[in-house]
C-alpha cells in the first residue's frame, strides 16, 4: 500500500469515527434530556383537572378525590395508585377500577366499571333507611352509582342489607337462576331472620343458620316441580324450611 492510499485510509476512518462519537453524544444527550424530562414532569403537582375519567358519567373529579385518601395537588411521583384503587372501588362500589400515572399527556388516568344491579336494596345505617340496589355478588349499590338504563325492569327487592349477607344473597341470586325461581322479595330481619317471597310459593322462612342455605334451596325446587306435577290446587301462604328436614307447609283459607 503506498502512502497516498493509506493517508485517504486513515481520514476516511477518523472522519468515520468521529460520526460515531457525534452520534454517541447526541444519543447520551437524549437520552439524558428525556430522563431529565421524565424527572420533571413525575415532580410536578398533579392538580384535580389533571384526572382523566373513562367508563362512566356517573363520576367527577370531586367524587374521586372525596372517596379516597388521595390530596391535591400532589406530585404525580407520590400518587399510590394501588391504595386509590382499593379505596374506590369499595367506597364507590365499583365492580373494578385502574388508576394509572401517566406522564405524557401528563395526568392521573382512571377507568371505572361500575356494578349492574339486579335487585332494589333497602339497609338501615345508623338509624335511617337508604334504597339503592343489589348486584349479582350481594353487594349494595347506593342510587346515585347506578347508571338509568340498567334498572329498568328490577322487579325483585331486598330489605335489611347489611355486609355480612353478602354470600347468602349471591347464593340465592345463583339458585334462582339455576332452579328459575321467581323471587320477589328477600327480608333480613334486624336480628338476621332471612325471609324470601317466591311467586308460586309465597312466603318461604328460612330462619338463622346460613350453612343450611343450600339444602333449602334444593327443597324449595323440589317442592315446586312436586307441585307441578300433582297441580297442588291449595293457595300456600307460608313455608316453614326453618328445620328443612320438617318442612311445614300453612295453606290459605278463607
Amino acid at each position: 500500500m503506498d502512502g497516498s492510499t493509506y493517508g485517504k485510509s486513515s481520514m476516511w476512518f477518523v472522519k468515520k469515527q468521529k460520526k460515531i462519537n457525534n452520534r454517541n453524544f447526541l444519543l447520551v444527550f437524549l437520552l439524558f434530556f428525556s430522563t431529565s424530562l421524565i424527572s420533571l414532569k413525575t415532580l410536578k403537582k398533579i392538580d384535580i383537572h389533571d384526572i382523566k375519567i373513562s367508563g362512566s358519567k356517573l363520576f367527577t373529579q370531586d367524587d374521586l378525590v372525596k372517596n379516597s385518601t388521595l390530596k391535591l395537588p400532589t406530585r404525580l411521583i407520590l400518587i399510590k395508585a394501588n391504595l386509590i384503587e382499593k379505596e374506590l372501588k369499595e367506597n364507590l362500589s365499583l365492580e373494578n377500577i385502574l388508576v394509572r400515572r401517566q406522564i405524557f399527556p401528563f395526568g392521573l388516568i382512571v377507568k371505572i366499571k361500575t356494578r349492574n344491579p339486579i335487585a332494589y336494596g333497602e339497609k338501615i345505617l345508623n338509624g335511617r333507611k337508604i334504597s339503592g340496589f343489589i348486584d349479582k355478588d350481594g353487594i349494595f349499590i347506593n342510587k346515585q352509582h347506578v347508571e338509568e338504563k340498567h334498572i329498568s325492569g328490577l322487579t325483585l327487592k331486598v330489605y335489611g342489607w347489611k355486609a355480612k349477607f353478602k354470600k347468602i344473597l349471591s347464593e340465592i341470586f345463583i339458585a334462582q337462576e339455576t332452579y328459575g325461581f321467581q323471587l320477589n322479595k328477600i327480608t333480613f330481619s334486624p336480628n338476621g331472620f332471612l325471609t324470601i317471597e317466591e311467586k308460586g310459593l309465597k312466603t318461604i322462612l328460612l330462619g338463622f343458620n346460613q350453612n343450611l342455605l343450600s339444602y333449602q334451596l334444593e327443597i324449595i325446587n323440589n317442592l315446586k316441580s312436586e307441585f307441578k306435577k300433582i297441580k297442588f290446587s291449595e293457595k300456600v301462604d307460608i313455608i316453614d324450611l326453618t328445620d328443612p328436614n320438617k318442612p311445614k307447609i300453612k295453606v290459605f283459607k278463607p
